[in-house]
């Protein structure tokens, strides 16, 4: 049946006469998605991320010819997606943090001093000066305490053989104090 071409763009014009533009959809829907999405997600910067990608994965698919079901499925699928992307977002979020900890906890068994950018011969020399100017100003019974702590690589439990220890009680907890005989 040949219908004239104005009968049929009139047809067309009354289907897509209901049809939201994609701006007006958004302005609909986008207070709606964006609850979705903080429920979804961990945080609320994280959730305005998932939306955003959902609503370009639903663009690029509409552009493209590929997206089936047109304007009236294009809720469910941004539901459905905003699902998925936050559950990728949850596990990348995971494992970034797991990467991050074992670097910190790596970093942490280094000592700060064997890294090469802060360390030259320049700035030891002006640190050792610095800690022999403040040893010299302890009591000396502290400072060879101090030294054989640091330097010597001595447990507590093995000064004490050298050192009488006192335990004073006080109200925040326990405080030991150096008496001044030394077993030497």
């Amino acid at each position: 049946m040949n219908t004239p071409a104005y009968v049929r763009n009139e047809e067309v014009d009354e289907e897509s006469s209901h049809l939201l533009s994609w701006d007006e959809w958004l302005r609909e829907h986008a207070s709606q998605l964006l609850l979705f999405a903080r429920q979804q997600s961990r945080s609320p910067e994280d959730a305005e991320d998932i939306l955003q990608d959902a609503l370009v994965r639903l663009a690029r698919k509409e552009a493209s010819g590929e997206f089936v079901g047109g304007q009236e499925a294009w809720l469910s699928y941004v539901f459905a997606s905003i699902r998925r992307l936050a559950v990728d977002y949850g596990r990348k979020s995971d494992r970034r943090q797991k990467r991050e900890d074992e670097a910190c906890a790596s970093e942490r068994d280094e000592d700060v001093y064997t890294d090469p950018w802060f360390s030259s011969a320049a700035a030891d020399e002006e640190l050792k000066q610095f800690m022999e100017m403040q040893l010299r100003k302890l009591p000396s019974k502290f400072s060879e305490v101090i030294v054989l702590k640091i330097w010597g690589n001595k447990l507590f439990s093995k000064l004490r053989k050298r050192w009488k220890f006192r335990r004073i009680r006080r109200r925040a907890g326990t405080v030991t104090v150096l008496t001044c005989s030394a077993g030497l």
